[in-house]
């Protein structure tokens, strides 16, 4: 294979390498790069350095990326390789790049230093999913024209987001909402043309700030509505008459949720893991519902989880930590509730969240978030039973986690 040595000589054919292997890539200069293929892996991450092992490919945020490396890539079938990229900086090349060459799926977490226009209204994307950070300028999509498979995912900070132009096949919106369920909701900000769209799925953590459904009323054509986690204003859900297929995820509280009935064009029908309840209320309308029309569509009322449940599966911030490190955590967590039970003073507390955070000095893969999920569980352990006769004040159980922490 005769290297590339800089991007003015010309390139390999297109999805020439199909082969496991080292190949030198002008990623951002000439010989930039080492790009590492491996058998059965179809995915590539690139990000800066802080993302560690999280990347495969370092590049500095505001580095100009040459996206057309990829191009003499394929899987061994023949299609363009990566199937799957994720990207965390400021370079929307890829959006040119995708003119001609398509991309299956694309996750980008923006780095912007001022607002952006980014314009993929030419661009072959079958699904983009975009991470905004809570800090940061604003972007605006121009969406891509008519491809009716094209799924949009907008994820964090949605009030930094815009877009106009043909709408997406499906939208999927998962807000950044509080961990602690306050009560107060979450209220969704205005997304402009993006109302238009009818397919939409609003995602949430089971015991989070619950998202209020007042948001659907800006959305007058759905036909069809997923909703993953806790919400509130169910009663919403009645003004939605065109809905043909509604599918309920991960909710423990459905108490305000409308009859069935009230849906005169519902065909489909999902509630899996949803509290008791209201879960054995549905599945008598369900049945009722079925003697005087039909369901043409799938229906189902699965898993239905009792109280317990949801604080045993959801409470505790390490679900989404890889196993082994969710296992340790859990067992480190036990060992500090049962020594926070027995606490009659303050430095009792203090030596039981102190000893539970140390135990994650030595551990690797402790980085931002799983530092942020270790401070909530110390919180979490704060509020626990114990027998100090008085509360520990948020603070100071925070001080006592960042003294003993190194990571």
């Amino acid at each position: 294979m005769k290297e590339v040595q800089n991007n003015n000589q010309a390139r390999l054919p297109a999805h020439s390498i199909r082969e496991v292997g080292r190949y030198p890539i002008d990623l951002i200069g000439p010989h930039s790069h080492t790009l590492i293929i491996e058998p059965g892996v179809g995915s590539l991450s690139i990000g800066p350095s802080r993302l560690g092992r999280k990347a495969d490919l370092h590049v500095e945020p505001d580095a100009h990326i040459d996206w057309t490396v990829f191009d003499a890539f394929a899987t061994p079938a023949g299609s363009p390789w990566p199937r799957f990229l994720y990207y965390t900086g400021s370079d929307a090349g890829f959006f040119d790049w995708a003119r001609e060459r398509p991309i299956e799926e694309m996750t980008w977490v923006p780095i912007l230093s001022a607002d952006t226009v980014a314009d993929a209204s030419r661009s072959n994307l079958h699904a983009l999913h975009i991470g905004l950070d809570p800090s940061g300028s604003r972007l605006h999509l121009k969406l891509p024209n008519r491809l009716d498979y094209f799924r949009l995912s907008v994820s964090g900070d949605l009030s930094r987001f815009s877009a106009d132009g043909d709408m997406p096949y499906s939208l999927t919106l998962a807000p950044r909402t509080s961990r602690r369920n306050n009560g107060v909701p979450f209220l969704l900000p205005g997304l402009g043309e993006l109302h238009q769209v009818t397919n939409l799925t609003l995602r949430n953590e089971p015991l989070a700030q619950p998202i209020s459904l007042e948001c659907l009323s800006r959305f007058p054509n759905l036909t069809s509505l997923s909703l993953w986690g806790n919400f509130c204003d169910l009663g919403q859900l009645a003004c939605q008459a065109r809905l043909t297929n509604l599918e309920l995820r991960f909710m423990p509280d459905l108490g305000d949720l409308p009859p069935l009935d009230t849906l005169p064009l519902l065909d489909s029908f999902i509630a899996f893991n949803v509290e008791e309840i209201t879960g054995k209320r549905l599945r008598q309308q369900m049945k009722t519902r079925a003697n005087t029309r039909p369901w043409n569509g799938y229906t189902s009322v699965s898993k239905l989880r009792n109280p317990e449940w949801w604080t045993t599966e959801f409470g505790r911030p390490f679900s989404s930590w890889p196993k082994r490190l969710a296992k340790l955590a859990n067992e480190a967590y036990d060992v500090a509730q049962a020594a926070l039970a027995q606490a009659c003073s303050l430095a009792d507390a203090e030596a039981a969240i102190t000893a539970f955070t140390v135990r994650f000095n030595t551990l690797k893969g402790i980085e931002t978030v799983e530092r942020e999920d270790l401070g909530e569980a110390v919180w979490q352990l704060s509020q626990s039973d114990h027998l100090i006769g008085q509360p520990i004040p948020e603070e100071m159980a925070q001080r006592w986690f960042d003294a003993a922490r190194d990571y």
